[in-house]
Protein backbone atom coordinates (compact mmCIF):
# COMPACT_ATOMS: atom_id res chain seq x y z
CA UNK A 1 0.00 0.00 0.00
CA UNK A 2 1.31 3.70 -0.94
CA UNK A 3 2.65 6.08 1.64
CA UNK A 4 -0.49 8.69 2.49
CA UNK A 5 -1.40 11.28 -0.05
CA UNK A 6 1.47 14.24 0.12
CA UNK A 7 -0.80 16.88 -0.64
CA UNK A 8 -2.13 17.35 2.12
CA UNK A 9 -1.41 21.32 2.54
CA UNK A 10 -2.84 21.44 -0.98
CA UNK A 11 -6.09 19.88 -0.11
CA UNK A 12 -6.02 21.88 3.07
CA UNK A 13 -5.72 24.92 0.91
CA UNK A 14 -8.47 23.46 -1.35
CA UNK A 15 -11.01 22.91 1.54
CA UNK A 16 -10.54 25.67 3.34
CA UNK A 17 -12.64 27.80 1.20
CA UNK A 18 -15.18 25.22 1.62
CA UNK A 19 -14.32 25.44 5.61
CA UNK A 20 -14.83 29.46 5.39
CA UNK A 21 -18.14 29.34 2.98
CA UNK A 22 -19.00 26.94 5.65
CA UNK A 23 -18.34 29.53 8.48
CA UNK A 24 -19.28 32.64 6.69
CA UNK A 25 -21.48 35.03 5.75
CA UNK A 26 -24.36 35.46 8.66
CA UNK A 27 -23.00 32.37 10.73
CA UNK A 28 -19.55 33.65 10.86
CA UNK A 29 -19.02 34.31 14.62
CA UNK A 30 -17.61 37.87 14.67
CA UNK A 31 -17.11 39.24 18.12
CA UNK A 32 -14.27 38.60 20.95
CA UNK A 33 -16.40 38.80 23.83
CA UNK A 34 -20.91 38.50 24.23
CA UNK A 35 -22.46 39.60 27.28
CA UNK A 36 -18.60 39.55 29.40
CA UNK A 37 -18.40 35.65 28.14
CA UNK A 38 -14.81 35.16 25.94
CA UNK A 39 -16.10 33.76 22.23
CA UNK A 40 -14.44 30.42 21.24
CA UNK A 41 -15.79 29.82 17.15
CA UNK A 42 -15.69 26.05 16.97
CA UNK A 43 -16.14 23.76 13.55
CA UNK A 44 -18.04 21.08 14.06
CA UNK A 45 -19.13 18.08 11.40
CA UNK A 46 -22.33 17.60 11.99
CA UNK A 47 -22.43 13.84 13.66
CA UNK A 48 -23.74 12.60 16.67
CA UNK A 49 -20.65 13.40 18.95
CA UNK A 50 -21.79 17.14 18.45
CA UNK A 51 -24.73 15.95 20.93
CA UNK A 52 -21.84 16.63 23.89
CA UNK A 53 -21.10 20.44 22.65
CA UNK A 54 -24.96 21.17 22.18
CA UNK A 55 -25.22 20.03 25.97
CA UNK A 56 -22.44 22.18 27.35
CA UNK A 57 -24.41 25.08 25.57
CA UNK A 58 -27.65 23.77 26.67
CA UNK A 59 -26.72 23.29 30.83
CA UNK A 60 -25.21 26.34 30.79
CA UNK A 61 -21.41 24.30 31.11
CA UNK A 62 -19.32 26.73 28.65
CA UNK A 63 -21.27 29.91 30.22
CA UNK A 64 -20.19 28.50 33.53
CA UNK A 65 -16.48 28.53 32.30
CA UNK A 66 -16.72 32.36 31.21
CA UNK A 67 -17.16 31.02 27.47
CA UNK A 68 -19.77 31.59 24.76
CA UNK A 69 -19.40 29.36 22.35
CA UNK A 70 -20.66 29.50 18.53
CA UNK A 71 -20.11 26.64 16.38
CA UNK A 72 -20.61 26.53 12.81
CA UNK A 73 -20.47 23.42 10.63
CA UNK A 74 -17.43 22.86 7.91
CA UNK A 75 -17.24 20.58 5.10
CA UNK A 76 -14.72 18.23 6.25
CA UNK A 77 -12.22 17.64 9.36
CA UNK A 78 -9.18 18.27 7.17
CA UNK A 79 -11.28 21.92 6.28
CA UNK A 80 -11.65 22.23 9.71
CA UNK A 81 -8.02 21.74 9.99
CA UNK A 82 -7.14 24.26 7.76
CA UNK A 83 -8.79 26.68 9.21
CA UNK A 84 -8.04 26.16 13.08
CA UNK A 85 -4.59 26.56 11.73
CA UNK A 86 -5.22 29.87 10.27
CA UNK A 87 -6.82 31.22 13.31
CA UNK A 88 -10.23 31.21 11.17
CA UNK A 89 -11.20 29.12 14.11
CA UNK A 90 -10.41 28.27 17.40
CA UNK A 91 -10.87 24.85 18.05
CA UNK A 92 -12.22 22.34 14.86
CA UNK A 93 -13.45 18.43 15.27
CA UNK A 94 -11.24 16.33 13.89
CA UNK A 95 -10.25 12.16 14.53
CA UNK A 96 -7.08 11.43 15.37
CA UNK A 97 -6.12 9.76 11.87
CA UNK A 98 -6.24 13.40 10.19
CA UNK A 99 -4.22 15.10 13.18
CA UNK A 100 -1.58 12.72 12.58
CA UNK A 101 -1.43 13.21 9.40
CA UNK A 102 -1.32 16.63 9.33
CA UNK A 103 1.24 16.60 12.07
CA UNK A 104 3.13 14.59 9.12
CA UNK A 105 3.25 17.34 7.40
CA UNK A 106 4.06 19.60 9.74
CA UNK A 107 0.85 21.54 10.58
CA UNK A 108 1.24 22.86 14.01
CA UNK A 109 -2.25 21.21 16.59
CA UNK A 110 -2.66 21.15 19.62
CA UNK A 111 -5.11 18.43 21.03
CA UNK A 112 -7.71 20.28 23.73
CA UNK A 113 -9.81 17.95 24.50
CA UNK A 114 -11.73 14.62 23.36
CA UNK A 115 -15.16 14.38 21.16
CA UNK A 116 -15.53 11.04 20.81
CA UNK A 117 -14.31 7.06 21.24
CA UNK A 118 -14.29 3.97 23.03
CA UNK A 119 -14.59 3.47 26.94
CA UNK A 120 -12.00 1.40 28.35
CA UNK A 121 -13.67 -2.29 28.54
CA UNK A 122 -15.55 -2.15 25.33
CA UNK A 123 -13.15 -4.56 23.54
CA UNK A 124 -14.69 -7.09 26.30
CA UNK A 125 -18.11 -6.81 25.28
CA UNK A 126 -19.98 -9.66 23.58
CA UNK A 127 -21.02 -7.95 20.67
CA UNK A 128 -18.91 -5.52 19.51
CA UNK A 129 -22.06 -3.80 16.68
CA UNK A 130 -23.11 -2.32 20.01
CA UNK A 131 -21.08 0.21 20.44
CA UNK A 132 -18.55 1.06 17.44
CA UNK A 133 -20.92 3.70 15.11
CA UNK A 134 -18.67 1.90 12.12
CA UNK A 135 -19.10 -1.31 10.25
CA UNK A 136 -18.16 -3.27 7.32
CA UNK A 137 -21.64 -4.57 5.72
CA UNK A 138 -22.33 -6.81 3.08
CA UNK A 139 -25.25 -7.44 0.64
CA UNK A 140 -28.20 -9.43 2.10
CA UNK A 141 -27.31 -12.20 -0.45
CA UNK A 142 -23.65 -11.86 -0.82
CA UNK A 143 -21.55 -15.37 0.24
CA UNK A 144 -18.60 -12.86 2.29
CA UNK A 145 -18.65 -14.02 5.66
CA UNK A 146 -15.18 -12.44 6.59
CA UNK A 147 -13.33 -9.59 6.24
CA UNK A 148 -10.51 -12.13 4.54
CA UNK A 149 -12.49 -13.00 1.73
CA UNK A 150 -12.66 -9.31 0.38
CA UNK A 151 -9.46 -8.93 -0.85
CA UNK A 152 -9.67 -8.72 -4.75
CA UNK A 153 -13.52 -7.16 -3.99
CA UNK A 154 -14.90 -3.85 -4.37
CA UNK A 155 -15.56 -1.95 -1.00
CA UNK A 156 -17.10 1.60 -0.91
CA UNK A 157 -16.15 5.05 1.49
CA UNK A 158 -16.87 8.20 1.80
CA UNK A 159 -13.09 9.25 0.99
CA UNK A 160 -9.82 7.82 -0.02
CA UNK A 161 -6.97 7.77 2.83
CA UNK A 162 -9.55 8.52 5.22
CA UNK A 163 -10.50 6.90 8.76
CA UNK A 164 -12.62 4.14 6.79
CA UNK A 165 -10.14 2.98 4.63
CA UNK A 166 -7.56 2.89 7.77
CA UNK A 167 -9.45 0.80 9.68
CA UNK A 168 -11.07 -1.50 7.51
CA UNK A 169 -7.21 -2.22 5.71
CA UNK A 170 -6.39 -3.26 9.32
CA UNK A 171 -9.32 -5.36 9.32
CA UNK A 172 -8.53 -7.01 6.25
CA UNK A 173 -4.73 -7.08 7.22
CA UNK A 174 -5.28 -8.84 10.07
CA UNK A 175 -7.03 -11.64 8.73
CA UNK A 176 -4.28 -12.39 6.71
CA UNK A 177 -5.79 -10.69 3.60
CA UNK A 178 -4.13 -8.16 1.94
CA UNK A 179 -5.60 -4.41 1.68
CA UNK A 180 -3.39 -3.83 -1.53
CA UNK A 181 -5.83 -5.95 -3.33
CA UNK A 182 -8.92 -4.36 -2.16
CA UNK A 183 -10.54 -2.01 -4.97
CA UNK A 184 -11.24 0.99 -2.99
CA UNK A 185 -14.40 3.33 -4.32
CA UNK A 186 -15.33 6.37 -3.26
CA UNK A 187 -19.64 6.82 -2.64
CA UNK A 188 -21.32 8.86 -0.08
CA UNK A 189 -23.02 6.70 2.23
CA UNK A 190 -27.02 6.76 0.63
CA UNK A 191 -25.45 5.66 -2.33
CA UNK A 192 -23.69 3.26 -0.92
CA UNK A 193 -26.16 1.92 1.03
CA UNK A 194 -28.08 1.57 -2.08
CA UNK A 195 -25.30 0.30 -4.00
CA UNK A 196 -24.79 -2.57 -1.93
CA UNK A 197 -28.68 -3.45 -1.42
CA UNK A 198 -28.86 -3.26 -5.79
CA UNK A 199 -25.23 -5.71 -5.51
CA UNK A 200 -23.52 -3.14 -7.34
CA UNK A 201 -20.54 -3.44 -4.99
CA UNK A 202 -19.23 -6.05 -2.47
CA UNK A 203 -19.20 -4.62 0.84
CA UNK A 204 -19.27 -0.78 1.90
CA UNK A 205 -17.86 1.19 4.86
CA UNK A 206 -20.42 2.99 7.00
CA UNK A 207 -21.41 4.79 10.09
CA UNK A 208 -24.46 5.25 11.75
CA UNK A 209 -27.57 5.55 11.10
CA UNK A 210 -26.39 4.57 8.13
CA UNK A 211 -25.22 1.25 9.14
CA UNK A 212 -28.68 0.38 10.57
CA UNK A 213 -30.41 1.53 7.17
CA UNK A 214 -28.37 -1.01 5.45
CA UNK A 215 -28.77 -3.78 8.04
CA UNK A 216 -33.02 -3.08 8.08
CA UNK A 217 -32.33 -3.31 4.25
CA UNK A 218 -30.79 -7.14 4.92
CA UNK A 219 -27.04 -5.87 4.30
CA UNK A 220 -24.70 -8.42 7.02
CA UNK A 221 -22.03 -6.73 9.30
CA UNK A 222 -18.90 -8.98 8.65
CA UNK A 223 -16.46 -6.21 10.83
CA UNK A 224 -16.87 -3.50 13.40
CA UNK A 225 -13.47 -1.83 12.09
CA UNK A 226 -13.04 1.42 14.34
CA UNK A 227 -12.89 -0.60 17.88
CA UNK A 228 -11.04 -3.07 16.10
CA UNK A 229 -8.56 -0.36 14.91
CA UNK A 230 -8.78 2.38 17.99
CA UNK A 231 -9.29 -0.53 20.55
CA UNK A 232 -9.95 2.31 23.97
CA UNK A 233 -9.48 5.93 24.46
CA UNK A 234 -10.34 9.19 22.37
CA UNK A 235 -10.51 9.40 18.63
CA UNK A 236 -12.43 12.34 17.55
CA UNK A 237 -10.93 15.27 19.10
CA UNK A 238 -10.70 19.00 19.53
CA UNK A 239 -7.77 20.55 17.87
CA UNK A 240 -6.43 23.96 18.25
CA UNK A 241 -3.94 25.82 15.67
CA UNK A 242 -0.32 27.04 17.41
CA UNK A 243 -2.02 30.90 17.29
CA UNK A 244 -4.79 29.98 19.40
CA UNK A 245 -3.33 27.84 21.74
CA UNK A 246 -0.70 30.79 22.48
CA UNK A 247 -3.47 33.82 22.82
CA UNK A 248 -6.21 31.84 24.35
CA UNK A 249 -4.49 29.13 26.90
CA UNK A 250 -6.69 30.10 29.47
CA UNK A 251 -10.05 29.69 27.30
CA UNK A 252 -8.84 26.52 25.83
CA UNK A 253 -8.79 25.11 28.94
CA UNK A 254 -11.72 26.18 29.93
CA UNK A 255 -13.75 24.53 27.07
CA UNK A 256 -12.03 21.64 28.30
CA UNK A 257 -13.16 21.51 31.47
CA UNK A 258 -16.60 22.45 29.85
CA UNK A 259 -16.65 19.87 27.65
CA UNK A 260 -15.07 16.73 29.58
CA UNK A 261 -17.57 17.67 31.79
CA UNK A 262 -20.63 17.37 28.76
CA UNK A 263 -18.89 14.08 27.71
CA UNK A 264 -19.48 12.90 31.58
CA UNK A 265 -22.91 14.31 30.79
CA UNK A 266 -23.75 12.35 27.73
CA UNK A 267 -22.61 8.95 28.79
CA UNK A 268 -25.10 9.27 31.90
CA UNK A 269 -27.97 10.86 30.37
CA UNK A 270 -28.31 9.08 26.82
CA UNK A 271 -31.87 10.09 25.72
CA UNK A 272 -30.53 13.83 25.82
CA UNK A 273 -27.68 12.94 23.93
CA UNK A 274 -29.50 11.28 21.11
CA UNK A 275 -32.24 13.45 21.14
CA UNK A 276 -29.78 16.56 19.89
CA UNK A 277 -28.00 13.55 17.51
CA UNK A 278 -31.16 13.42 16.18
CA UNK A 279 -31.73 17.06 15.63
CA UNK A 280 -28.06 17.41 14.39
CA UNK A 281 -28.33 14.57 11.76
CA UNK A 282 -31.31 15.14 10.70
CA UNK A 283 -32.35 11.64 11.44
CA UNK A 284 -35.66 10.42 12.62
CA UNK A 285 -35.06 9.64 16.59
CA UNK A 286 -36.21 6.05 16.55
CA UNK A 287 -33.40 5.14 14.09
CA UNK A 288 -30.99 6.99 16.36
CA UNK A 289 -31.52 4.82 19.21
CA UNK A 290 -31.41 2.07 17.12
CA UNK A 291 -27.95 2.86 16.16
CA UNK A 292 -25.00 2.08 17.98
CA UNK A 293 -24.59 4.93 20.98
CA UNK A 294 -21.82 7.32 21.21
CA UNK A 295 -19.00 7.02 23.95
CA UNK A 296 -17.75 10.68 25.04
CA UNK A 297 -14.16 10.02 26.58
CA UNK A 298 -13.57 12.37 29.41
CA UNK A 299 -9.52 12.86 28.53
CA UNK A 300 -6.97 12.65 26.13
CA UNK A 301 -4.31 10.06 26.68
CA UNK A 302 -1.20 10.25 24.57
CA UNK A 303 -0.41 6.42 24.59
CA UNK A 304 -4.26 6.06 22.66
CA UNK A 305 -2.66 8.45 20.21
CA UNK A 306 0.37 6.50 19.89
CA UNK A 307 -1.15 3.56 19.33
CA UNK A 308 -2.85 4.90 16.00
CA UNK A 309 0.53 6.73 15.24
CA UNK A 310 2.12 2.98 14.97
CA UNK A 311 -0.77 1.64 13.43
CA UNK A 312 -0.88 4.02 10.85
CA UNK A 313 3.25 3.59 9.41
CA UNK A 314 2.65 -0.26 10.00
CA UNK A 315 0.05 -0.05 7.13
CA UNK A 316 1.83 2.45 5.16
CA UNK A 317 -0.51 5.46 5.50
CA UNK A 318 3.09 7.16 7.19
CA UNK A 319 6.01 6.96 6.03
CA UNK A 320 7.01 6.83 9.40
CA UNK A 321 5.60 7.28 13.06
CA UNK A 322 5.37 10.76 13.93
CA UNK A 323 6.58 10.83 17.32
CA UNK A 324 4.01 12.26 19.32
CA UNK A 325 4.54 13.49 22.75
CA UNK A 326 3.08 14.97 26.12
CA UNK A 327 3.46 18.14 23.95
CA UNK A 328 0.86 17.33 21.62
CA UNK A 329 -2.11 17.44 24.48
CA UNK A 330 -2.63 20.73 25.24
CA UNK A 331 -2.01 21.59 28.96
CA UNK A 332 0.73 19.19 28.82
CA UNK A 333 4.42 19.78 28.92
Amino acid sequence: MKTLIRSLTALAVGTLALSLAACGSANTPQASSVDGLSTLKVGTIGITSDAAIELAKSKGFFKDEGLNVETSVVANPPAGVAAAQSGQLDLTYAPSIPMLNALAQRVSLKAVAAADGYSDDAMGASDLTLIDDTALIVGKDSPITSVRELEGKTISLPARKAQLEVTIASAVKKAGGDPGKVNWIVLDFNSAVQSLAQGRIDAAGLVAPFTSKAVEAGGKVVSSPGIEFFEKGAVGLWLAGDKTANDKPEQLQAFARAIHKANAYANEHTDDAQELAAKITDTPLDIVKNSTMTYWPTEIRLEDLKRVDSSLAELGYLDKEVNIDDSLIFGNK
